[in-house]
């Protein structure tokens, strides 16, 4: 179940009754996998900015060859003509961005989504200390090699005050996307949080 979920919001209750079980029963054999590093559930952005936002985590198969193996995609070709070809590349690079993030101390992260749908995948903050400057970065992630966003990236960008926009894709090399925001291959991306 967790492999047709990846990269979607938690809801329990409903995950719950598609395995014939309670909301509770769900919620303990989540915290089973995410306590014996099989799922990840990064939560979602707490802050005051006058909108309703989603208050419950996403979840992530962490090894996307599990995710690939649960679902029975055995190549590229598979999983690119896959409905979770999109929610497969964000899971892995949402993990590649934690790990980096975690290595590199002061971060952190969260997730963004409105009650409208303006979301952001992922949300790495880090205070100003030790003359450091503060940042917000805002990431999205894309399994295209010409990504296109939505008018809710922007709204969002607005919304959390970013100090740096990614559009995180599988290309080579990075390249501007406007208003401040850049298109970048996942090891410039890593660089730049390391």
């Amino acid at each position: 179940m967790c492999a047709h979920l990846q990269g979607q919001v938690q809801n329990l209750s409903a995950l719950g009754r598609s395995m014939g079980t309670t909301h509770t029963a769900a919620r303990h054999y989540l915290d089973l996998l995410e306590q014996t590093f099989v799922l990840r559930t990064p939560q979602p952005l707490e802050r005051n900015l006058g909108k309703r936002l989603v208050k419950s985590p996403k979840m992530y198969l962490l090894d996307s060859g599990l995710l690939h193996a649960l679902l029975d995609l055995r190549d590229f070709d598979a999983l690119a003509g896959h409905p979770v070809f999109g929610a497969s590349w964000e899971g892995f690079v949402v993990e590649q961005m934690l790990l980096r993030a975690q290595a590199a101390d002061g971060w952190r992260a969260s997730y963004y989504r409105t009650a409208t749908g303006d979301e952001l995948d992922l949300v790495l903050e880090r205070s100003a200390r030790r003359g450091r400057r503060a940042r917000v970065v805002a990431i999205e992630c894309k399994a295209s090699s010409a990504p296109k966003v939505e008018r809710g990236f922007w709204t969002s960008l607005r919304d959390l005050a970013v100090t740096e926009a990614w559009v995180v894709a599988p290309v080579r090399e990075g390249f501007p996307l406007g208003d401040g925001a850049e298109v970048l291959p996942l090891g410039e991306a890593l660089g730049r949080i390391g």
